[in-house]
């Protein structure tokens, strides 16, 4: 019918009436309608003239056909609401939880919208369906109570009928027992929103009846107890006034026979779940208590109390209803309440539960935790008495404290402990007297209270004992009485307590693993009224928070007592430890406390200007250093932190007294005004938003380098020097990230401040210690910047520092000297000094020699250590100084250890200063290990000097200068031998005769013929016979080539070799003169012995080709060009020579030739043939040669494919690497120019290559083995 009607055409009405449809087929038609169902007709057609969109479909609808097409709409539109509505409230039947969760919010939002129709359609339902089932009532009741909460206005008449419906069921006894009277209550509460008066009047006239209330009454008023929202403050004042009224009219009950029985039976009773006060027996406790108080008759009141406390005490919520009603029994009789509390502590129960309890029955489990319920009661009385208390605070402290230390320890008594403790405190800080009385047994109940921080688990965070603990007016309450040491005890036990809990992650983690999780919902902050139950704290997140805010409340709290920059040094100490943690979290909640606690003191107090900050610089060190924490919670944090720092100090130095804020600040632990919780910095997750005095100060906008630059420009010497120590010790930290802050901020103190530093020799000495632990480059970088900085105010104290670590010269150090001669007029001072300390280096002494002559040996051998690790780049035309000093270099120190350092220095300062080619010249022949030993050091000294006339280095004329002077004036015989055996070499550069003419060199080298040294003398006559002063020598040397040639086919090894380092040292001696026409036939001799089975004449012929290319003058490239050419391939095959004199007289040639050819590229193959291993070497290495040898590539592979002929394993390896290379860019090439024997001996060897320990090698081969006969497939293909 229904649906005819939704689908007659417009303006056509069926005349059925529409009732009908609706009506459940099990509903009789003859059932008559219950009293309570028929609402006030005139109360209907008001809500229909005022609510146009309601009908009530019961009624007949004919008259309906009159009206116009917009009526009929509204009516068509009113009759598919009622009706969906009417189908939801009949599906309630079933079981489906998730459809009724949704049919209950349908409900809703059609209430929202049309209230008295969801309302009409659910007395119609109840009015035509009286015989539904209870479970289905029950659902309906509760979408009634939704529907009525959702109203915002509720009729009169909808009051009464719905009041009297829930009336008559919510004392109903049905097979879903309290639930279905529940539901029927919350019917009755809901009406409350709309008029709680008519609903209060019946309540109290089912009280005060004389018999003792159904517990459906007793719920209704507990819900109107505890629910927040019901009252506005007006309200809930009457409210309470009436409650009161109420309990003084049920006192006679008192003294009736079966009402107290009755009510005694009600608290005992225990709930269905013992974890959850029922609000019914939570209403009794306050009812009881307000009856109790009421009373004038003391004796009435021992005798109830004595009972209350006769009955259980094992579940949580009866023993803070049992101390509920104490305490406000004692409003009116403190004595009564506390002769009672006495007599039972006394009681034989008691006294078997302290200490001695044994689970033996059920009975011993009533009073297990009686000590608990003395314990609540005692801070329910505290909190009731108001006024009256301070008389009494030691007693009951020292009750509180004797059970805290005799009852048996578990997690009830401590929260018992805690809420009576809080309880009292906050009773006595309501008073104004409190401040004038010496509470005598606070020592005591401080040490119950670090006891009880102590004992809380490090691992979870489940309840409010650390919050009520740390809460400040009861750690302020523990103060003035303590000395030090305790309260050093004390923070040191809140911070470990808070900090050092596990990550926000973990504890929620730690909180899900329990199948009950412990409830948290603790009632401390009592207040005025008679029910003072806080919300619940549901998770972790608040809990932390709500622990962290009160830790910090306590910090201010101390502050506040006591506002001296000594006692903010204090608190900010016992902070340290954690601002320095390994752990980010608990970095981060340190960091922002510390940050709470510097805001507090900027905003609320203001310290003496006349004193000075203790320890500043350490404090902007530690939060310079977290700015740059990897946490973004903790670099906001410590970024305001600093920044209100910044405050302090220039409030401090101004001597002005900040704006305060108010005059009693807002703690930090309170919630806003919103009822949010105040940003923490503790293990949040998102950034904090930026408050309004951060977005206006121009201090907060800075950066952190920045706001430490404004920092310290107003910091003393003193805290500068903290400021770097803490620095410098950050620097040897593990954690990454504050090494680098450190040296960043040890870097901008240097730069700011560096001039006018003190006690540098001791930052010296500390940053070498940390130096040694410090693994991260940028930090290294900057930390030897900053001794570079130093080290123009502080060059004396930096380099005597220096030298006092610098036996043996580790790598830091090493760095250390590097960084301390960066700059190039401090490097010429230290270099100075240094040699200062050279000069004066004792001689070579008997090994029986001790004493005296020890220090100065140690001095002299730390500046020989330190001469290398900085090179100045004009270091040799300084490094004689003024005084005529001599060079690291100038001859062999008596220890090893003094040689080793020295040559260390030359190398040094030939590899950094841009001649390298001498360093090159050396290291490939292998050189640096003539200068070790004294038989061998003149060849090194004449190689070096060698290397720089070959390479025409720049500054020859500088080192002659110093040659001559040293040739003049050294006493010392090592020294002119050394500068004459140098001498001699220069010889044969033309920048010689700019310095020194002809006629003057042969005056100096006639003048060493009579040096008392014999080796002085000698060198001197090798002089005098130079080529310089007989250039006539040239023809007869090159005339005698040929005969030399002859001997190179001698059978003996040892001759042959003699005869190619005869050639060689003639090639030499013609210096710039050249070997001119011979110069072929040396090359095609020296060539022809590179594959000879014998090791030494192989090294002997590549040294004479080394020496021939070294000795070509520009003309002759041109005729030796192909010579050159033709030996690169067996040079490079034979750097994997098996005989290691091949190898490095190979690698020098090979090096001569591509400087000779301008290879590009030629320092890296430098590098490469110096130190490179491994196949990337040698490949670098073919690609230089191919690269710049295009024209002679077939020259180039044919005579690799003849070396995969050679005996040689390690040849014939690389030969077949360079053909594998070839292969990869020439494949073409190669499949012409191979045969087939050439072919299986590569195929051979690379099946060797697959065997090469070295991974890369034998992937390469692999590689080379798929692709190859591929490629030498193609002739044929």
């Amino acid at each position: 019918n229904f649906l005819a009607v939704v689908f007659l055409p417009h303006g056509c009405i069926h005349p059925v009436p529409l009732f009908h449809f609706r009506i459940s087929p099990h509903v009789s038609a003859s059932m008559k309608d219950p009293p309570y169902t028929k609402g006030p007709q005139d109360s209907d057609r008001k809500n229909r003239k005022s609510h146009p969109t309601t009908i009530l479909l019961h009624k007949s609808q004919s008259s309906q056909a009159a009206l116009v097409p917009q009526q009929h709409k509204m009516f068509l539109e009113e009759a598919y609401n009622s009706a969906i509505c009417f189908k939801m409230l009949r599906d309630m039947s079933g079981s489906d939880p998730f459809h009724l969760k949704y049919t209950f919010k349908k409900i809703k939002n059609m209430a929202h919208v049309s209230p008295n129709l969801v309302l009409e359609t659910i007395h119609d339902y109840f009015l035509e369906n009286p015989e539904i089932s209870t479970r289905h009532k029950f659902r309906l009741f509760q979408a009634l109570e939704i529907v009525i909460r959702a109203s915002d206005f509720l009729d009169e008449s909808w009051e009464k009928i719905f009041m009297k419906l829930a009336l008559e069921n919510m004392a109903k006894s049905t097979e879903l027992e309290d639930a279905f009277q529940d539901a029927a209550s919350n019917v009755l509460v809901a009406i409350c929103k709309h008029s709680w008066r008519a609903v209060t009047q019946h309540l109290e006239a089912e009280l005060l009846t004389g018999v003792f209330p159904h517990r459906s009454v007793l719920y209704v008023m507990g819900v109107l107890s505890s629910d927040e929202e019901l009252f506005n403050e007006e309200d809930k004042a009457s409210w309470e006034e009436q409650l009161t009224q109420i309990a003084v009219k049920s006192v006679p009950f008192l003294n009736t026979d079966v009402w107290p029985k009755e009510l005694l039976w009600a608290l005992s009773k225990p709930s269905q779940t013992q974890q959850e006060q029922p609000p019914e027996k939570a209403f009794l406790f306050t009812y009881y208590g307000l009856i109790l108080q009421a009373e004038r008759n003391g004796a009435t009141v021992k005798t109830h109390l004595r009972a209350l406390l006769e009955t259980s005490h094992q579940w949580p919520k009866q023993r803070e209803g049992i101390a509920l009603t104490m305490g406000l029994a004692a409003v009116q009789h403190l004595d009564d309440v506390w002769a009672i509390l006495e007599q039972f502590g006394r009681s034989a129960p008691i006294k078997w539960s302290l200490h001695s309890f044994s689970r033996k029955s059920l009975e011993d489990l009533r009073w297990k935790w009686a000590s608990s319920t003395i314990l609540l009661a005692y801070g329910q009385v505290a909190a009731r008495a108001r006024a009256h208390i301070l008389p009494w605070v030691d007693n009951i402290l020292s009750r509180m404290i004797f059970y805290f230390h005799y009852s048996s320890w578990d997690e009830t008594l401590k929260q018992s402990f805690l809420t009576a403790i809080l309880m009292l405190t906050a009773a006595i800080s309501r008073d104004e007297g409190a401040h004038s009385y010496k509470f005598s047994q606070v020592p005591e109940l401080l040490q119950c209270l670090m006891v009880l921080m102590e004992k809380e688990p490090q691992d979870a965070l489940c309840t409010q004992s650390r919050q009520q603990t740390l809460t400040p007016r009861l750690t302020t309450l523990c103060l003035p009485p303590l000395d030090s040491q305790k309260k050093s005890q004390l923070l040191s036990t809140c911070f470990r307590s808070v900090f050092a809990l596990p990550p926000l992650e973990a504890l929620e983690k730690h909180t899900c693993l329990f199948l009950e999780p412990p409830n948290i919902e603790v009632r401390w902050n009592w207040t005025d009224k008679h029910f003072g139950w806080g919300p619940p704290l549901t998770s972790a997140q608040t809990l932390f928070n709500k622990t962290a805010e009160a830790l910090d409340a306590m910090l201010q709290s101390f502050i506040s007592l006591n506002p001296t920059h000594k006692e903010l040094h204090f608190l900010l100490s016992h902070m340290y430890i954690w601002l320095a943690s390994e752990k980010a979290h608990e970095r981060q909640r340190a960091v922002s406390s510390c940050t709470s606690l510097l805001k507090f003191l900027r905003h609320n107090l203001h310290l003496d200007p006349k004193e000075s900050f203790k320890r500043i610089g350490q404090l902007v060190g530690m939060l310079g250093i977290l700015c740059r924490d990897p946490d973004g919670a903790t670099q906001c944090s410590s970024l305001e932190g600093m920044g209100h720092l910044y405050k302090l100090l220039m409030d401090q130095k101004a001597g002005e007294t900040p704006q305060v804020e108010s005059q009693i600040p807002r703690k930090l632990s309170e919630p806003s005004e919103d009822g949010a919780p105040l940003w923490r910095g503790g293990d949040q997750r998102a950034t904090p938003p930026p408050s309004q005095e951060t977005e206006k100060d121009p201090i907060f906008q800075l950066s952190s380098s920045e706001v430490i630059k404004e920092i310290t420009q107003h910091l003393t010497m003193t805290e500068l020097k903290d400021l770097l120590c803490t620095a410098i010790k950050n620097l040897g930290s593990s954690s990454p990230f504050r090494v680098q802050a450190a040296a960043e901020m040890l870097l901008a103190v240097v730069q700011e401040h560096g001039a006018k530093l003190q006690t540098v020799a001791n930052m010296g000495r500390a940053l070498h210690l940390r130096l040694c632990s410090m693994r991260i480059p940028q930090a290294k970088e900057n930390t030897l910047r900053a001794i570079t900085l130093l080290a123009r105010s502080h060059t004396s104290e930096l380099v005597a520092t220096f030298l006092d670590f610098s036996i043996p010269l580790d790598s830091h150090t090493f760095q250390l000297w590097k960084a301390l001669g960066t700059e190039q007029p401090v490097s010429h001072l230290v270099l100075a000094k240094l040699l200062t300390w050279l000069h004066n280096r004792p001689l070579p002494t008997r090994a029986s020699d001790s004493g005296p002559k020890e220090k100065p040996y140690l001095r002299s051998l730390a500046v020989s250590l330190c001469c290398h690790p900085w090179t100045p780049s004009d270091a040799r035309s300084h490094a004689g100084g003024p005084g005529g000093h001599s060079w690291p270099w100038a001859g062999p120190e008596p220890p090893l250890l003094g040689r080793s350092t020295s040559l260390e220095a030359l190398k040094s300062l030939l590899s950094t200063t841009g001649h390298w080619h001498d360093f090159a010249h050396l290291e490939l022949q292998g050189a640096w290990e003539l200068f070790t030993t004294i038989h061998t050091y003149q060849k090194g000294v004449g190689l070096l000097a060698r290397a720089m006339v070959q390479n025409h280095c720049r500054q020859i004329k500088a080192v002659l200068s110093q040659l001559l002077s040293h040739l003049q004036k050294s006493h010392q015989e090592r020294e002119r031998k050394v500068a004459m055996l140098i001498l001699t070499e220069f010889l044969y550069s033309p920048a010689l005769l700019e310095v020194l003419p002809r006629q003057a060199a042969l005056t100096v080298l006639g003048q060493g013929l009579r040096d008392p040294s014999p080796e002085v003398r000698v060198l001197s006559l090798q002089g005098l016979g130079n080529i310089l002063f007989h250039p006539e020598k040239g023809n007869l040397l090159r005339r005698q080539l040929l005969f030399f040639f002859e001997g190179f086919f001698q059978n003996d090894e040892t001759v042959v070799v003699r005869i190619m380092n005869t050639v060689s040292d003639v090639l030499h001696r013609l210096g710039w003169q050249g070997a001119g026409a011979q110069s072929l036939g040396v090359a095609i001799n020296a060539r022809s012995f590179f594959d000879d089975e014998r090791d030494k004449i192989r090294a002997a012929a590549m040294a004479l080709f080394g020496a021939l290319v070294a000795a070509m003058a520009d003309g002759e490239l041109s005729s030796l060009r192909t010579q050159v050419h033709q030996s690169m391939v067996p040079l490079l095959l034979h750097l994997k020579d098996q005989c290691p004199a091949v190898a490095t007289q190979a690698k020098f040639a090979f090096y001569r030739c591509a400087m000779l050819l301008r290879w590009q590229l030629r320092h890296t193959l430098f590098c490469t043939l110096a130190w490179e291993r491994g196949l990337s070497a040698r490949h670098f290495l073919w690609t230089c040669l191919m690269t710049h040898s295009q024209e002679e590539f077939s020259i180039h592979l044919s005579q690799a494919i003849s070396y995969l002929h050679s005996h040689h394993h390690h040849i014939k390896m690389w030969a077949a690497l360079f053909i594998g290379y070839t292969i990869c860019h020439h494949p073409q090439a190669v499949s012409q120019m191979v045969n087939n024997v050439d072919t299986n001996l590569l195929l051979r060897t690379f099946e060797d290559l697959k065997k090469d320990p070295e991974p890369c090698i034998r992937e390469f081969a692999t590689r080379q083995l798929s692709f190859l006969p591929e490629v030498l497939a193609r002739p044929q293909q």
